[in-house]
């Protein structure tokens, strides 16, 4: 077997495996639908109800747990097909990440560092503010007096 040396060459491997898987449920899925549409359909006649409702359930459940298995394998092939392409689509930027890690320096270089510079008091500056809010007033509403509702009401 090959050896993977670097990381970007586990997650390739890694993308095009859960690309595959779902491809390959997608085709499954596929053809055990056209398998179950493509069987013949049989109509059944009877004059009395209870009789076809009884005959015709069976078959309709069966029928339906089919259709739901479809659905569900359908979905889950989708959902795989559609993560190996993310994963396989952000292979490059996976590899352009490197973390750098510098040493931090120790703390009697700190202490030696505070004690030479003198303290430098930042000057005041003044700003003008970024955004202004104004709250809106509640206008008062005249009331009418009591001669002129009694006017609106006759």
């Amino acid at each position: 077997m090959f050896k993977l040396k670097t990381l970007r060459d586990k997650i390739a491997l890694s993308g095009t495996i859960v690309l595959f898987i779902g491809v390959g449920l997608l085709l499954f899925t596929f053809f055990t639908a056209f398998g179950f549409l493509s069987e013949n359909l049989n109509i059944i006649g009877y004059k009395d109800f209870a009789a076809l409702f009884g005959e015709a359930l069976a078959p309709l459940i069966a029928a339906c747990i089919r259709i739901m298995y479809i659905g569900i394998m359908g979905w889950i092939g989708s959902i795989l097909t559609i993560r190996g392409i993310t994963i396989l689509s952000n292979l490059p930027s996976a590899a352009a990440k490197k973390v750098i890690v510098s040493p931090k320096p120790k703390q009697e270089a700190k202490a030696k560092a505070k004690e030479k510079e003198p303290e430098k008091k930042p000057a005041e500056e003044k700003s003008e503010p970024e955004a202004v809010v104004i709250v809106p007033q509640p206008v008062p509403t005249p009331q009418p007096s009591p001669s002129q509702q009694q006017q609106q009401q006759q």
